[in-house]
């Protein structure tokens, strides 16, 4: 299973808000809204918030098995 929660965190180190995301850097609510919710966003989009926050892929998704 994904996780976004480095993502949530990597954004509160960088002290970056969702509202700069989507106001500045043309990211959808709706993105942020599935991410919330824990749907699937694609590569490019992981690629997009790696760009934005000068981080690795594993700052933005976690993988953990379900039990």
């Amino acid at each position: 299973m994904i996780s976004y929660e480095p993502f949530w965190r990597t954004l509160k180190e960088k002290e970056i808000s969702t509202y700069t995301l989507i106001n500045k850097y043309n990211i959808s609510s709706a993105t942020i809204n599935r991410m919330k919710q824990g749907g699937g966003i694609s590569t490019m989009k992981i690629d997009d918030f790696c760009r934005i926050l000068h981080c690795r892929v594993e700052d933005i998704i976690l993988y953990y098995e379900e039990p």
